[in-house]
């Protein structure tokens, strides 16, 4: 057994319209219905353009597969951060101060990496990692 990739990131929200546009908008992704019965007034899922659904977007009404209770704001329990691998640095900083959000560069030279930290607007501190640039 060995583990894959990660497969979705999913974010319940009071704003499901806001929280999908703002990732459709940051990432250039597909929003779509998630599958059914999940009623598309409560679940969107976004699509990378190879077609796989990297985050989950669900309402608070949503019934949930795992019931556990989540509260939009600075904190994300024990999850710390998501990070997620992606290319052209430079374009995501012009992306990210277009749209006024507030990141923060750490660059490790040793490793030919640059990271991207923000939150997204439920506060979810998100990690964007840039190798070799």
């Amino acid at each position: 057994m060995k583990l894959n990739a990660l497969d979705h990131v999913n974010i319940i929200t009071d704003d499901l319209a806001g929280t999908a546009r703002f990732f459709v908008e940051l990432f250039d992704l597909d929003v779509r219905n998630g599958p059914e019965p999940l009623p598309p007034e409560q679940v969107q899922w976004l699509y990378d353009d190879s077609g796989r659904a990297i985050f989950h977007i669900n309402s608070k009404e949503m019934q949930q597969a795992f019931t556990r209770d989540t509260a939009a704001g600075p904190t994300t329990g024990a999850i710390h951060h998501v990070a997620l691998d992606c290319s052209d640095h430079r374009a995501f900083m012009e992306r990210l101060e277009a749209h006024g959000i507030a990141y923060r560069l750490n660059d490790i030279p040793s490793i030919n990496l640059k990271q991207l930290f923000f939150c997204e607007p439920n506060g979810v501190l998100l990690e964007l990692n840039f190798r070799g640039e």
